[in-house]
């Protein structure tokens, strides 16, 4: 079991070229731009969100993943939260694999009896550009996010915009974290902590 932790900002649109510049002038590298398409399962009454769970399938550029994490907490935009990732041969979910390497007993057993009744409720798409930054020996993931969460609801689309900061601990001190955080908001107007994640929006998206 992995335990992700992250800072989320959302980043103002018009602050978007700032938040580049800066990790460019920062990190010395123009950042890697890649597209991530992701599709987010739950069951017709949301089994999955009761249990504060999430399950995703993503598209990468080196193929198909599959998640389930915990919501976990969230405070002041630090997210901290249980996490299981694998790669899958397709646009297909292995269920079997994910519970048997999903060893949270709670988180498992919501997964397994969610199952048989998995559908697509919606779909995440936005293009993340990543560089890697150290700050006092530790290692930092910073990515900037510009997309939409897209849902279809009794035929109708419904979208909302993601625009955010994505800052996440590689290695060393989750101090790092809010240190680098710091630094950027002091060079970036209207950068705010987002307690929100992705799947949280989509399920708003979906209530209308």
């Amino acid at each position: 079991m992995a335990m992700e932790r992250e800072i989320k900002l959302a980043l103002p649109a018009s602050q978007v070229k700032a938040a580049t510049q800066w990790f460019v002038a920062r990190t010395g590298d123009e950042g890697r731009p890649i597209e991530l398409a992701n599709i987010y399962f739950d069951t017709p009454r949301l089994a999955l969100a009761t249990s504060k769970s999430a399950l995703r399938l993503r598209h990468t550029p080196d193929g198909w993943l599959q998640t389930f994490k915990t919501v976990g907490n969230a405070k002041d935009g630090l997210h901290s939260r249980h996490e299981w990732e694998m790669p899958v041969a397709d646009e297909k979910l292995e269920i079997e694999a994910l519970l048997h390497q999903c060893d949270e007993p709670t988180a498992a057993e919501a997964l397994r009896q969610a199952a048989p009744e998995l559908i697509e409720l919606f779909r995440t798409n936005f293009t993340r550009t990543l560089w890697n930054v150290e700050l006092d020996g530790s290692k930092v993931e910073a990515a900037i996010d510009q997309g939409d969460v897209i849902a279809e609801v009794n035929g109708e689309t419904r979208s909302a915009p993601i625009s955010e900061v994505e800052l996440e601990l590689k290695s060393g001190d989750e101090a790092a974290l809010n240190a680098l955080a710091k630094e950027l908001g002091k060079q970036v107007n209207g950068l705010a902590p987002d307690n929100i994640s992705k799947a949280q929006r989509g399920y708003q998206l979906r209530a209308g």
